[in-house]
C-alpha cells in the first residue's frame, strides 16, 4: 500500500504564512482577524516549555529496546536531530492529533552522521540532551528514541538508501550525499520503529518530496504528514542553526522571507523574473551571500519557466558560516 499523504488544514496555513488573513477578510473585520490570529496562534503553535511536565516519556537508546516494545496503539514519529525549539513542537502537537487520544508519539533524536558533508558542522551541531529531554517531556512525547551513531550504524555498513531524481538538484547539488544519508536513516527509523506515521516539516521541502518519493518506491505503509513552515515573529524560519547566528547575521536573516514574499507578490511573472525579484532584495542585505534560488515544480523539483500554482520558490543563503533554507509555495 503507498504513503498516504497528509495534509494540514488550511487554518493553519493561515497562522503560519502572514499574508492570508488580508485576502481571507474584509477590512471592516480587522479587529476580528487579529484577535482570531491571536487565538489560533496561542493554540497551535505555542512553546511546549511553556506547558505543565505532568506527562513522563520513555527514553531508549538501542535498536533492540526499540523493538522489543510491545506496542499496540496507532504510533506517530518525529524524526528530529534534536536542539528542539517551537518548530519541533508544532511537528508535536500534529503528530499527538494525527496518534489520537489511545495513540502514541514517538519522537527520534539522532545527529545523522551521513547526512554532513566532510567540512560541515557535524561535530559543532548542538546536542542539548537535557534540554531536549525536558522539551519531549513538556510536550506530552510518549516515547524518545535517541541512539548513538555507533548504534544505528555497523562500522562495516555498506548498504544505503537512494533516490536518484529529486535529490539531484538543489540542496542535493550543494551538498552531495546528503540526501543519501537522509534516506538511509530515514528507512532505518522506519524499520526500528515501525510507526503508522510520520510527520516532516515543509521548511524542508526537498527532503520531504523525497522521503514521499521512498515511502511510494518501498511500498512503506506509513503515511507522511506534511506540516507547514512556523516561523519568528519577524518571519525567519524556525531552525536548529539559527542559534549559529551572531546578533548581526541574526537580524539581516529576516530578508530571506522579506525576499520570498515579494518575489509572490510580484504577479504573474517567469520564473528568472520572480528568481531576479528575490536576487535583488538579498543582495540588498549586507552579510548574505546566496547559495541558490529556484523555482521548481512542487512534486517533480524540476524548473519551470512560469511561475504558477504548482510552483514553488527555493533558496539557500549564507550569514557568515551559516547556511539557511527557506521556501515558499507561489500560488
Amino acid at each position: 500500500m503507498r504513503g498516504r499523504i497528509a495534509l494540514q488544514s488550511t487554518a493553519r496555513e493561515m497562522v503560519h504564512e502572514r499574508c492570508p488573513f488580508s485576502r481571507s477578510f474584509g477590512s471592516a473585520h480587522a479587529s476580528s482577524r487579529r484577535f482570531l490570529a491571536v487565538v489560533i496562534v496561542d493554540f497551535a503553535i505555542r512553546d511546549p516549555t511553556e506547558l505543565s511536565e505532568a506527562a513522563d516519556v520513555k527514553i531508549l537508546s538501542t535498536v533492540a529496546e526499540a523493538q522489543a516494545k510491545p506496542r499496540v496503539k496507532r504510533r506517530v514519529l518525529v524524526p528530529t536531530m534534536g536542539a528542539l525549539h517551537k518548530a519541533h513542537g508544532e511537528l508535536i502537537r500534529v503528530a499527538r492529533e494525527a496518534a489520537g487520544k489511545d495513540g502514541e508519539v514517538a519522537v527520534s533524536i539522532f545527529v545523522n552522521p551521513l547526512q554532513f558533508e566532510p567540512g560541515s558542522d557535524y561535530k559543532r551541531y548542538p546536542r542539548p540532551e537535557k534540554a531536549d529531554e525536558k522539551f519531549c517531556r513538556s510536550a506530552g512525547v510518549d516515547l524518545l528514541f535517541r541512539p548513538s551513531a555507533d548504534e544505528v550504524y555497523e562500522n562495516d555498513r555498506s548498504t544505503f538508501v537512494e533516490e536518484t531524481s529529486l535529490s539531484s538538484t538543489l540542496e542535493g547539488k550543494s551538498r552531495p550525499g546528503h540526501f543519501r544519508g537522509v534516506c538511509t536513516v530515514v528507512a532505518k527509523l522506519f524499520n526500528i520503529l515501525a510507526p503508522d506515521a510520520a510527520v516532516f516539516g515543509e521548511k524542508d521541502f526537498q527532503q520531504l518530496a523525497i522521503i514521499r518519493r521512498m515511502v511510494r518506491d518501498l511500498n512503506f505503509d506509513i503515511d507522511i504528514i506534511a506540516v507547514p513552515i512556523v516561523r519568528e515573529g519577524d518571519g525567519l524560519a524556525c531552525s536548529s542553526r539559527n542559534q549559529y547566528l551572531n546578533p548581526k547575521e541574526r537580524k539581516r536573516a529576516t530578508v530571506l522571507h522579506k525576499a520570498l514574499l515579494a518575489a509572490k507578490d510580484a504577479g504573474k511573472k517567469s520564473a528568472d523574473d520572480v528568481v531576479r525579484i528575490a536576487q535583488k532584495v538579498i543582495n540588498g542585505a549586507p552579510l548574505a551571500r546566496i547559495d541558490y534560488i529556484e523555482v521548481v515544480d512542487s512534486e517533480t523539483l524540476k524548473p519551470i519557466e512560469i511561475a504558477g500554482p504548482s510552483s514553488v520558490l527555493l533558496l539557500a543563503v549564507f550569514f557568515g558560516k551559516t547556511r539557511l533554507i527557506d521556501n515558499l509555495r507561489l500560488n
